[in-house]
């Protein structure tokens, strides 16, 4: 059978000074360390045989796939399907004492964290991150590709893979800035799952 592997690589740290959950909203670029951390966990694909490249529309995984582009000498695919998870808190505060989560208005959002209630639901995210995820193998079929994805979308798959509930709490996750989360195909069947943090010093 053909081994075929697709990385999952989340982007670098974004420049969010103000510390809003900024979801899907245009415009938020990669921090200079966020720039760093991209470099070097693309560098780390060097000498790779890698035949596919898309990321997500959004700005920070597009310039975060810029250094992959130079590495591999690929054109960056745009994919939509990798893009962040829809959340109605975008553009607000979501942690401390100016969270939106204390306001009683927005409670009936919070009323099942199973699907969400607060944003697209998490087998709808899981469904479109593995259509990404196929048609990637079958563009790399025999070698490798790189999806540059979020943090959400990237552990939905994760999950998948390792057959967990798709509802679990964000503090169990294991998709660090810059992670790349490996998925290993024997023809059309996943045989195994590994992670690596190339950039976890920086």
């Amino acid at each position: 059978m053909t081994k075929t592997l697709v990385h999952l690589v989340r982007h670098g740290e974004v420049h969010n000074p103000d510390k809003i959950l900024y979801g899907r909203i245009p415009g938020y670029h990669l921090s200079a360390r966020g720039h760093s951390m991209a470099a070097r966990t693309a560098k780390a694909f060097e000498g790779h045989d890698v035949a596919y490249l898309a990321a997500s529309p959004l700005q920070r995984t597009q310039e975060t796939a810029q250094p992959f582009a130079k590495v591999t000498g690929l054109d960056v695919e745009v994919d939509k399907t990798l893009i962040e998870s829809g959340n109605r808190f975008e553009g607000l505060h979501v942690k401390g004492l100016r969270s939106a989560l204390w306001n009683p208005q927005r409670w009936p959002l919070l009323r099942n964290p199973l699907q969400p209630t607060w944003g697209e639901p998490f087998s709808e995210i899981a469904s479109r991150m593995m259509d990404a995820v196929e048609r990637a193998r079958v563009e790399a079929e025999g070698r490798e590709a790189i999806l540059i994805s979020h943090q959400l979308p990237i552990v939905m798959v994760q999950r998948t893979v390792l057959g967990l509930r798709l509802a679990h709490a964000p503090w169990n996750r294991e998709c660090d800035l810059a992670s790349v989360s490996t998925l290993v195909f024997d023809g059309e069947q996943i045989i195994d799952i590994f992670y690596s943090s190339p950039a976890q010093s920086i």
